[in-house]
């Protein structure tokens, strides 16, 4: 079990929905917390609302000279947490490139920026925490989710690397693949979203898998085991029962 209490920690994309209700069971567990997105308003008044020890730093991921300074100005952290994301409902027929570029962009390269802004440090001190969001979009292709379901793939990819190279060292590295959870993000959707989730119940769970020494966990958990067997099913079953 990994004893979170007084650590240091940079929350990324915490300004709303999961990443705020993360927020708030790390402040009351008495994790320090550098807040992080781009909207300084919203970063403040979640500062002021926060029970224990905040601060926060407001950063643009699509730029990696911000990531930079936000994370020079952050300094020393123990963990890092990545939860910023931007989703739209695109199928390939109704393919917009802006929106496309703007998932990959944020969702996996602005992961990959945050990691290399902290992750030279921790591994030259031999300790350090990385939880990334994947999603259970990214287990395989999706019908509606063209560029949200790949980028999450590659977030969930680059985790899975990161663990093979680390995990014998005193850098962890986690991942937490998510369901539907209630935000302004899937309130975009028009479909039905089996299993959804209230911020803070999902919070709990990130917390819960925080905590632990396990690598990956996907949830809801009936919902995120649906997801694991698809992929052993074969194309023209998995195509015919997921479209």
């Amino acid at each position: 079990m990994r004893d979170l209490t007084a650590k240091r920690y940079w929350l990324v994309g915490a300004s709303e929905g999961l990443g705020r209700a993360l927020a708030f069971h790390l402040s009351r567990m008495g994790v320090e917390l550098i807040v992080s997105a781009r909207n300084s308003d919203r970063l403040a008044e979640l500062v002021a609302e926060l029970p224990g020890k905040a601060s926060f730093v407001p950063v643009d991921i699509s730029d990696r000279a911000s990531v930079e300074a936000a994370a020079a100005e952050v300094g020393d952290v123990d963990g890092m947490v990545f939860l910023a994301g931007v989703y739209w409902p695109l199928k390939a027929q109704d393919w917009d490139a802006e929106k496309v570029e703007a998932m990959c962009d944020i969702n996996f390269t602005g992961a990959a920026r945050c990691v290399g802004a902290v992750l030279p440090q921790m591994v030259a001190r031999d300790a350090g925490h990385i939880v990334l969001t994947g999603s259970l979009s990214g287990f395989r292709g999706l019908p509606g989710a063209t560029g949200y379901g790949a980028s999450k793939a590659a977030v969930m990819y680059m985790a899975e690397a990161m663990h093979a190279d680390l995990r014998n060292s005193g850098v962890d590295v986690q991942v937490v693949n998510p369901g539907f959870i209630k935000t302004r993000l899937t309130d975009k959707n028009d479909f039905n979203m089996p299993f959804i989730m209230e911020p803070d119940a999902a919070a709990q769970e990130m917390v819960e898998h925080m905590m632990s020494d396990n690598f990956k966990r996907s949830f809801p958990t009936l919902f995120g085991l649906m997801f694991r067997i698809s992929q052993f099913l074969p194309d023209w079953l998995y195509y015919r029962v997921f479209s």
